[in-house]
């Protein structure tokens, strides 16, 4: 009985000090490095409006649409997702579905459609990242290409002019990691929010 209250004892004792040391020291100590040394990145990667408000992450897609779901005309559109009901932060995931399955040719046949109506372009003219959702259904990034495609109907609808919309995508074209890693890139959030800052 003895041995067994002692170990019992013990046991209770390395318990409550690896709690504090794993699960309170460790998780204070990583929090307050990740505050001194990278804070942007820790708290989110929050992007602001020119009033300082919260409009998102700059890691996280969102939409840019109505209340019924319909695509803005004013703002260049993010690539589809397949996150939940569509962004869903809490829901991360892609389709699944492979290249010869009938509900992606179907999905894709559509988002072809409707985004060359919307655009008033050819079917051949729409990249491939326009139609299909990433790996995680939340790439807050599309590629230069569909941003120029989506240009002349953003300039239209502001009233601006269209190479004035064209050199703010190339402002902010992102290059390629390191100079070889992925491809250029364009954060949809943060060009919408640099047209918004337009007026």
């Amino acid at each position: 009985m003895r041995t067994t209250l002692r170990t019992t004892g013990v046991a209770f004792r390395a318990m409550l000090v690896f709690t504090l040391v794993l699960g309170i020291g460790y998780t204070l100590l990583i929090t307050g490095v990740g505050q001194l040394l990278l804070p942007w990145q820790a708290n989110g990667s929050t992007v602001t409006d020119s009033s300082g408000q919260v409009v998102g992450s700059s890691l996280i897609g969102q939409s840019f649409t109505d209340a019924d779901g319909n695509p803005l005309p004013e703002y260049f559109q993010s690539r589809p997702s397949a996150a939940g009901d569509g962004y869903d932060g809490g829901a991360s995931s892609g389709s699944n579905w492979g290249p010869e399955n009938a509900d992606l040719i179907t999905a894709i046949e559509e988002r072809k459609a409707a985004i060359a109506a919307f655009e008033g372009v050819d079917e051949a003219q729409i990249p491939a990242d326009a139609v299909t959702a990433s790996a995680s259904g939340l790439d807050p990034h599309i590629s230069p290409a569909y941003a120029l495609l989506q240009a002349d109907r953003v300039a239209e609808a502001r009233g601006l002019g269209e190479q004035e919309v064209l050199d703010l995508v190339a402002a902010h074209t992102e290059s390629r990691d390191l100079g070889y890693l992925g491809e250029p890139r364009v954060n949809v959030l943060e060009l919408n929010l640099a047209l918004d800052a337009l007026g």
